[in-house]
């Protein structure tokens, strides 16, 4: 919470487990609750995780990685963008009860703009891939 600006109900990182800065790697987890606000209208009848907040966990991970890697924290002054999304793909359904883990790795920076490869995974399945940008922005 000291790296985005995140909160209930849109923050959708439970945990990071592992930030590993030289090899520019994070791996987080978001455990997904019956609870949670968005299964009661999203097929109540088969409760499954939309994929666009699948993607932003990806994107909240990332997000983290590349400000603890930069030693930038959330301010006023500042806040991190998700720019733009590659090569989506969605492989299982994600449903509650499950653990999301994430992983997101730098692939490279430039200009302002970071560049990141992410993946979401449920039970070692990979349930989402996506290649994420961000960009930092002062407020």
């Amino acid at each position: 919470m000291e790296y985005i600006p995140h909160r209930y109900p849109f923050l959708l990182i439970d945990r990071v487990l592992s930030c590993d800065l030289e090899g520019q790697k994070i791996v987080a987890i978001k455990n997904v609750s019956v609870n949670e606000p968005f299964f009661t209208g999203h097929f109540p009848h088969h409760c499954v995780m939309p994929g666009v907040l699948i993607v932003e966990a990806m994107a909240q991970a990332s997000a983290i990685l590349a400000l603890k890697k930069y030693g930038i924290k959330h301010s006023a002054k500042n806040t991190f963008y998700f720019v733009g999304i590659d090569k989506v793909r969605f492989k299982r359904p994600v449903l509650p009860g499950d653990r999301l883990v994430i992983t997101s790795k730098i692939n490279r920076t430039l200009r302002g703009i970071w560049k990141f490869s992410a993946t979401a995974q449920v039970d070692d399945a990979l349930a989402s891939e996506a290649q994420i940008m961000c960009t930092m922005k002062e407020l």
